[in-house]
């Protein structure tokens, strides 16, 4: 009884695929008991014990010696608790400037709202050149990015995030394919 055409590619295609693999991966054929290579021993060295030190470090010479040491009579104090040292009496106090208690983005060179997507290829695609500095802002937040590729394909999409950035400002679910955002160029 002949075997069937599928058994007999699939018998053939084993035996040169394993025929070739040991060339193909760069391994060689185990050889018999012989003599190991000199290239396998080195020299390795180690720090000579007798260059070591083994005495005890003792005190310290009292020239050395901190001005404020600690003993048995000295007490630990934590920080914001107990009253606060004084200032000392000639130091100025500086002058702060007032901060704003918010901040705001700056004025953006033109804005473009519509749909956003995700692929993987790891770039924000807009059809903007190079270089242009974008903030992409949804219901949930907003991320600053740079254009990295042109796109994306479909005329009524806006931007194509990358899918982790896609993600973090979109607050849904994995499933999901768009999100309407704002985009603000830069």
């Amino acid at each position: 009884m002949r075997p069937s055409r599928t058994v007999a590619i699939a018998a053939l295609t084993a035996a040169l695929a394993l025929g070739s693999l040991p060339n193909l991966v760069g391994s060689r054929e185990p050889v018999s008991d012989g003599p190991i290579e000199a290239a396998a021993f080195r020299n390795v060295i180690l720090a000579a014990i007798g260059v070591r030190s083994t005495k005890e470090i003792g005190t310290p010479d009292p020239v050395y010696a901190a001005a404020g040491q600690i003993d048995a009579a000295s007490g630990f104090s934590e920080r914001g608790f107990g009253p606060a040292p004084a200032p000392p009496p000639d130091r100025v106090a500086p002058k702060v400037p007032a901060a704003p208690t918010t901040w705001d983005w700056k004025p953006p060179r033109s804005t473009v709202t519509g749909y956003a997507t995700f692929y993987d290829n790891g770039t924000t695609a807009m059809r903007l050149p190079r270089g242009t500095i974008v903030v992409i802002c949804s219901s949930t937040g907003c991320l600053e990015r740079v254009v990295s590729d042109y796109g994306p394909i479909k005329q009524t999409r806006v931007v194509d995030m990358y899918r982790p950035d896609f993600f973090q400002i979109c607050g849904c679910g994995w499933w999901t394919g768009t999100m309407w955002v704002t985009v603000r160029i830069y």
